[in-house]
């Protein structure tokens, strides 16, 4: 698999940061959630997956640069009262 930078919102590099790979998928780096309640909230966590915290922000503008039509994601992850929500 290969990977290319798609964008960060920390300096120097550091993460959080987001990755396209070869094989349509994109790939966070970032520092791992150890919360013991907010890993509590996960879903169905298999072996070798782990949870990684990235900023809205990040998200929305990588969104509107790779994403066709990408002016509309601003919206793309819209909130209610400050919690996420799937439906705008």
């Amino acid at each position: 698999m290969r990977m290319r930078f798609l964008g960060s919102t920390s300096e120097a590099g550091a993460c959080p940061t987001l990755y396209e790979t070869d094989r349509g998928t994109i790939v966070v780096q970032g520092l791992e959630v150890t919360d013991a309640e907010a890993l509590a909230d996960l879903r169905d966590v298999l072996p070798g997956e782990t949870a990684v915290e990235v900023p809205r922000e990040l998200i929305t503008e990588i969104a509107r640069r790779v994403l066709p039509g990408g002016g509309g994601a601003a919206n793309a992850f819209p909130t209610s009262g400050g919690t996420p929500s799937a439906t705008a």
